[in-house]
């Protein structure tokens, strides 16, 4: 049987908490950027704290708006192996794209190129996640939802490698990071549009292991997140960014 699907169980909690996390992590993955263009010799230092804090960010983001989703008549389960394969595969793929931004020319085939893959890879991410979700029934996707939610990835993922390439100032930065919370989230939950569940055996209790899994998984991404942030504190040229591009 078909199962009623609701994405906003807790209201307008999840999307907007989802939405502050994923800006956080842009926003701290651009001013690492921005210190990483000043230097030489420490810039892979840098442009390692930006993938970490972008993927990181992406992946949170995700997974605090699944606690808000539901499935009437499932209690849903998250498969350990599968949730942080996808945490790695976000690190990795935004750490492909940033590293390219971070070496290449402005060039527009290598901007293109490397937002490929960082989008194909988000959306790797998300669909990944998705996966990871144990309970009696089955995911559907309606196809072209799907590739919507694929090229909207891609979209967002170039236009965040231009940022990169292209972003100084710190006021800049901010409404940059608050642009990429919503094409990320936008992302998200069109993807979610996509899905149809089929139950085989209806359970009488619905819900997930929010607080048993979601939570414990989202610590470590919490405490790296704090980390970059805290780095930026202790960097204060990294929050000022380039004296000559200030905005």
């Amino acid at each position: 049987m078909q199962a009623t699907v609701d994405g906003f169980g807790y209201g307008a909690v999840t999307p907007v908490a989802a939405f502050l996390v994923a800006s956080l992590g842009g926003g701290i993955g651009l001013r690492c950027t921005v210190r990483a263009r000043q230097l030489d010799t420490g810039r892979p230092k840098w442009l390692a704290y930006s993938a970490l804090s972008l993927g990181v960010g992406i992946w949170s983001m995700h997974f605090i708006a699944m606690m808000g989703f539901q499935v009437h008549g499932a209690h849903i389960d998250y498969d350990a192996r599968l949730t942080f394969l996808s945490l790695a595969v976000a690190i990795l793929v935004v750490g492909v794209g940033v590293f390219a931004a971070g070496y290449g020319a402005q060039r527009t085939p290598i901007l293109l190129g490397a937002g490929l893959f960082m989008g194909l890879g988000v959306a790797a991410m998300h669909y990944l996640g998705m996966a990871a979700m144990q309970f009696a029934g089955s995911l559907h996707y309606s196809a072209p939802v799907v590739a919507a939610s694929v090229g909207v990835a891609v979209v967002a993922a170039t236009a965040a490698l231009w940022l990169i390439m292209n972003v100084r100032g710190f006021l800049v930065s901010l409404g940059a990071s608050l642009l990429m919370g919503v094409a990320v989230c936008a992302m998200h939950y069109l993807g979610m549009e996509a899905l149809t569940v089929e139950l085989m055996a209806p359970s009488s209790s619905t819900g997930s292991a929010v607080f048993t899994v979601l939570v414990p998984y989202l610590i470590g991404p919490f405490l790296t997140l704090f980390f970059a942030g805290t780095v930026l504190l202790f960097d204060p040229q990294t929050l000022e960014g380039d004296p000559a591009a200030r905005s």
